[in-house]
């Protein structure tokens, strides 16, 4: 036998191995991932809250370091269903209670550690927060979440990966099986740097009882999160927002969060007299949801509990101002298109208020056109698209154009539109606009198209 006839045998048998494994397909372009329909699901609701509330509450503290004594956590009040009826006014579809911050309490009555609720002198340590707040939730039709920190300041297992995943995998179990169905886990990679921690067996915990459960966890945090952090907590989302990322040479579906709280620079409640001075102004709110849901991504605002256990009544009030501005700027009866001309049958899917339905272009049409005759001149300085992204997103550029009377004007152009995207432009009057796709890759659908005049 020849010298070569080994080394061809071993890559016979090799070739002939890797035949018999099952077939890995990996997507080759950015348009080839899709979203799951728990994602997609997920992206409908795009407005929730993040619920901070522990013993930080009580000593003005947005940190803690694990050292605070149970007993300082004693609200006298604590009404989480004042709370979820306060962020539903909003226009909130879901809330995240901070279960565990990086301090360690816990705000459940778990099994694995005296440092929580059942230490404390709250309802004399048979009190259950997260079993009130889920409770609350669902009362009001709200979907629930948990926050539960990995970053553990207080417990020494924290120390020693091995021990501490233990830990973390008891207390998880606890808060997937014993609350009812989860909409979001929240992985806050805060204070992580150089921690080691088994967030492939998380995950596995997580899925085998909330399989429907979005994963929420920075890039650099581990790759294969639901939903990715925005990277910043002023409530805006920077550049085109592609729903699909490359993190390490894999592409995956991984939509935006943008997380800001109600009161700048406050997560947790305090008595310090900066805080009732940073509560947002409607403006404020407004940017921010422009900034994030216009922007295709979630908005995920902040709000915080004072020490009796409710929200101050000025954010009530503030949260009830918001809800009622962002129904008169873009609900129903601010949509300029409800009312238009005769159309076909595909143009009027993306104009009826039903994002149930879509308009399609021409099936595998790089470029198309969706035209609106309004049956009589309009003004509007706003346009809000949405893409049906089933299939992915097609979109790669697009214009909003009206007609003056001799040629088509385009008053806005970019290129992503993802799940939403707003426009703001000068105000123009026209009877006739369109949604032009300049580009896209696959078959563009839009779900809706609208136009609204926005006052100052």
């Amino acid at each position: 036998m020849s010298k070569q006839a080994p080394f061809r045998l071993k890559t016979v048998l090799a070739v002939a191995l890797l035949a018999a494994l099952p077939a890995i397909t990996r997507a080759e372009s950015f348009v080839d991932v899709k979203p799951s329909p728990q994602q997609m699901a997920w992206q409908d609701l795009e407005f929730g809250v993040i619920v901070h509330f522990g013993t930080n509450t009580f000593l003005d503290r947005e940190w803690g370091d694990g050292t605070a004594a149970p007993s300082v956590f004693n609200p006298d009040k604590v009404d989480p269903d004042q709370w979820a009826h306060a962020v539903k006014a909003a226009g909130v579809r879901y809330m995240v209670l901070v279960a565990k911050h990086h301090d360690g309490f816990a705000l459940w009555p778990t099994g694995q550690t005296d440092y929580s609720v059942k230490a404390s002198p709250w309802k004399g340590g048979k009190g259950d927060l997260v079993r009130m707040a889920s409770e609350a939730a669902k009362k009001n039709g709200l979907g629930f979440g948990v926050y539960l920190s990995p970053w553990d300041r207080h417990d020494p297992r924290y120390k020693d990966s091995a021990a501490y995943d233990k830990y973390y995998l008891a207390e998880m179990g606890e808060l997937v099986q014993n609350y009812g169905p989860l909409t979001e886990w929240w992985l806050d990679g805060a204070g992580s740097a150089g921690h080691v921690y088994d967030f492939a067996k998380y995950v596995e915990t997580l899925r085998t009882y909330q399989a429907n459960t979005m994963v929420f966890a920075d890039v650099a945090l581990f790759d294969y999160g639901d939903i990715r952090w925005v990277g910043n907590e002023q409530g805006i989302v920077q550049g085109e927002n592609w729903n699909v990322i490359d993190r390490h040479g894999q592409l995956r579906w991984r939509p935006l969060e943008v997380d800001t709280p109600l009161h700048k620079n406050h997560w947790f409640f305090s008595s310090k007299p900066d805080f009732a001075a940073s509560l947002k102004t409607v403006g404020e709110l407004m940017d921010n949801w422009e900034s994030s849901v216009g922007h295709g991504g979630q908005l995920m605002l902040g709000v915080a509990p004072d020490t009796h256990g409710l929200l101050p009544e000025a954010d009530v009030r503030r949260l009830a101002e918001f809800g009622q501005a962002l129904k008169a700027r873009y609900g129903h009866q601010a949509n300029l298109v409800a009312k238009h001309a005769a159309t076909d049958d595909n143009t009027a899917a993306a104009i009826d208020d039903d994002p149930s339905t879509f308009w399609s272009a021409p099936a595998g049409s790089a470029n198309a056109i969706l035209e609106v005759d309004l049956g009589r001149d309009v003004t509007f300085n706003t346009a809000m698209s949405m893409e049906r992204l089933d299939a992915g997103q097609n979109v790669h550029a697009y214009a909003v154009q009206v007609w003056d009377g001799s040629t088509w004007k385009t008053v806005a152009q970019a290129q992503a539109i993802g799940h939403m995207k707003i426009d703001r432009f000068a105000p123009v009057t026209a009877r006739k606009v369109r949604l032009n796709i300049l580009s896209s890759v696959g078959t563009a659908r839009i779900r809706e198209f609208k136009l609204f005049d926005v006052k100052p």
